[in-house]
């Protein structure tokens, strides 16, 4: 095994007990994570939820519920969240529509001071639903256009949006890629680096929508060369509807992308802050850097496709959506 990979599991394990320790003496926070659905056999919900559970689990601040939604075009009379009980409830769903009812519990429950964090393809979901593509900020795929709203990107150091017309959603092969802290003071953000490298993930982009109260914590270089915009890309925002708060991160299209150290840090502390609206984690010693990829090869294994012999970055995947 890479002598890397085994000092970021070492320093991980030392940092999970020290968290769990230290998370003891307070109640933990209760989570839902709510999946069920994908938009293809591209995206496996339930490879995907096993991890973001366990990589809530292990800091000891959460308490993790999974509900499975059925399908949307299921039968939902069984299916009742209690949404209330939760202080932030994880979006693993990417589902075209939703009941009518399903759907006014959960604005209700954010606009109320709830939590809402929303990985990956869930940005894909409801794209008819106001409320959700106002929680989310942006969102691609599923027949978004101009009319769902502008693109949003950084351009000269600011946040700029455009409103030419055109479809929402692209991305190139799955490739490592940089992130840029745009909001190094916010509390998720706090303590990182200003540049770090991201495991192998489809790096989204051209991703449009309301952008309403919406702050983005980070962005990354949509190289040309791999199909990008050539623009940097919104990829961490946060966004207050009402009284509660969201969390977007466009990164974590499976196991791979997951178990890079980067996603499992801020995936965390924008948990917490969803949930509490502050952030107690630090940031582990095995952070990645501006130049190399950090990645936990206890998590990637969960995925039963990983070669215990995977390089510290996972190898380019075709492209997919």
């Amino acid at each position: 095994m890479n002598r890397t990979v085994v000092s970021t599991l070492w320093i991980a394990g030392l940092n999970t007990i020290f968290l769990a320790t230290l998370a003891s003496a307070a109640p933990p926070i209760p989570v839902l994570l709510v999946d069920g659905q994908s938009g293809g056999s591209y995206h496996v919900w339930q490879l995907t939820s096993s991890v973001l559970k366990k990589e809530l689990d292990e800091t000891g601040l959460f308490q993790v519920t999974i509900a499975t939604a059925p399908r949307s075009d299921g039968d939902f009379s069984n299916f009742k969240p209690n949404f209330a009980a939760y202080k932030a409830v994880v979006w693993n769903y990417d589902a075209p529509d939703w009941p009518a009812g399903l759907r006014t519990q959960l604005e209700d429950y954010v606009r109320d001071g709830g939590g809402l964090v929303i990985v990956h393809a869930a940005d894909n979901a409801f794209p008819d639903w106001p409320a959700y593509n106002q929680m989310s900020g942006i969102g691609g795929w599923r027949g978004r256009s101009e009319k769902s709203g502008p693109h949003w990107y950084f351009q000269d150091g600011k946040l700029v949006s455009d409103p030419s017309p055109g479809p929402a959603g692209s991305h190139g092969a799955r490739l490592p890629f940089q992130l840029a802290s745009r909001h190094p003071e916010h509390p998720i953000m706090k303590g990182l680096p200003p540049v770090w490298m991201h495991a192998g993930d489809e790096l989204y982009a051209t991703l449009r929508g309301p952008g309403e109260n919406m702050t983005v914590l980070a962005t990354a270089h949509s190289d040309p060369a791999n199909k990008g915009t050539d623009r940097d890309e919104p990829m961490l925002m946060v966004v207050k509807f009402g009284k509660g708060r969201a969390f977007h991160t466009t990164m974590g299209h499976d196991v791979a992308a997951l178990s890079c150290v980067g996603f499992i840090t801020t995936y965390q502390r924008g948990t917490e802050w969803a949930a509490t609206g502050k952030v107690t984690q630090k940031v582990p010693a095995s952070f990645p850097t501006a130049d190399t990829v950090s990645f936990r090869v206890d998590i990637a294994k969960m995925d039963p496709a990983f070669v215990t012999s995977a390089p510290a970055a996972p190898p380019p995947a075709p492209v997919t959506k």
